[in-house]
């Protein structure tokens, strides 16, 4: 399931908790997944694990550092406090910090660090004020939005949060909105992104939107249209910096060698993927292919000397939307040649 395409500008009024801002449809939007909110909450140990004990000291040998699983029960039961006791907050835009960071993000690090290798490059252009970070959207299956949130939560000195624009799909799904909500995603809305801009917090859009993660196989890392540049022109009226991001590895975790349209429109989904392990294996074919991962966040592209009447000139939301675009792609082909091998790396 995608991310979303670029803001629209319809927007339903959000409400506090974690079913504000139900929305209407939008017929260009992607999907997410993951993402994570305000910038300066607390946040758990990057390597997953947290060891509670001390390091055996001179020579007592018998004096062990305690159990990964002691730490990781003594946090679970914190966690499980917190929810009883209502010592937990939810913005208004239903976004849940705590059940992210607890129980969302630690199993995520799994496949980031062991499964796809992912490395972040370039994080030192991501900053910590607002900023809406524009990336190539891909692979079937949005994970890339989940990967990119997991990067700047874990490597960002700041440990921010990504607060990612989703298609209207995602909220339609049963249990999937209520969890895209939970983890820190909005609806690819004009105003939800201006608002989430204005208060300082890292958002980011997908503008291929569904045209890019239902792409086929052989047209990998080719980018799709950008659509009609809503994305730069909420950077402009909040006059924030673009951020480029470029990932390599989506496209060969579910390489998509067919779509199956007729059955795609008798579900209701923007397409139907066959690929080489599903629907052959059933269920597995849910599984990842491990590619390896590049994630770059290129240098800022700043909109603050525009000023916000230029969100209206066609041309220089054009001009702005075509070399966010071109700056992508050019940084895809590099990154390619770098990494070599799709699974070796």
């Amino acid at each position: 399931m995608p991310h979303s395409a670029e803001p629209h500008s319809v927007h339903p009024s959000a409400e506090s908790g974690s079913e504000a801002g139900a929305g209407q449809a939008n017929p260009d939007g992607g999907i997410a997944d993951g993402g994570i909110a305000d910038g300066g909450g607390s946040h758990p140990d990057s390597g997953g694990e947290a060891s509670g004990g001390s390091a055996p000291q001179g020579g007592a040998s018998t004096q062990e550092r305690e159990p990964a699983w002691k730490s990781s029960l003594a946090g679970g039961l914190a966690f499980l406090r917190r929810r009883m006791t209502g010592d937990f907050a939810v913005d208004d835009f239903g976004y849940d910090e705590d059940f992210t960071r607890t129980v969302v993000l630690p199993p995520l690090r799994l496949l980031y660090d062991h499964w796809f290798r992912v490395e972040a490059l370039g994080m030192e252009n991501v900053p910590d004020t607002g900023a809406l970070l524009v990336a190539n959207h891909s692979g079937t299956i949005a994970v890339d939005g989940v990967m990119t949130a997991l990067a700047i939560a874990d490597h960002h000195p700041g440990h921010r949060a990504l607060r990612m624009l989703a298609a209207d799909l995602v909220f339609q799904t049963p249990g999937l909105g209520t969890m895209a909500r939970k983890t820190g995603n909005t609806l690819a809305c004009n105003a939800d992104a201006e608002r989430l801009l204005a208060r300082g917090e890292l958002v980011a859009v997908f503008p291929e939107g569904f045209k890019g993660v239902g792409k086929p196989f052989n047209q990998r890392y080719k980018l799709q249209r950008f659509g009609r540049g809503g994305f730069v022109a909420a950077a402009l009226r909040t006059g924030v910096p673009i951020i480029p991001v470029s990932i390599v590895g989506a496209e060969e975790i579910y390489p998509m060698l067919a779509n199956i349209q007729p059955l795609a429109r008798a579900l209701g989904l923007p397409y139907f993927p066959v690929t080489p392990t599903f629907p052959l294996l059933g269920p597995l074919g849910a599984i990842p292919l491990p590619s390896k991962w590049f994630i770059e966040f290129g240098e800022p592209i700043p909109t603050d000397t525009y000023g916000a009447a230029a969100a209206e000139d066609p041309m220089v939301v054009f001009n702005l939307t075509d070399h966010v675009r071109e700056t992508i792609q050019q940084s895809l082909y590099r990154l390619l040649v770098r990494r070599g091998h799709p699974f070796l790396g």
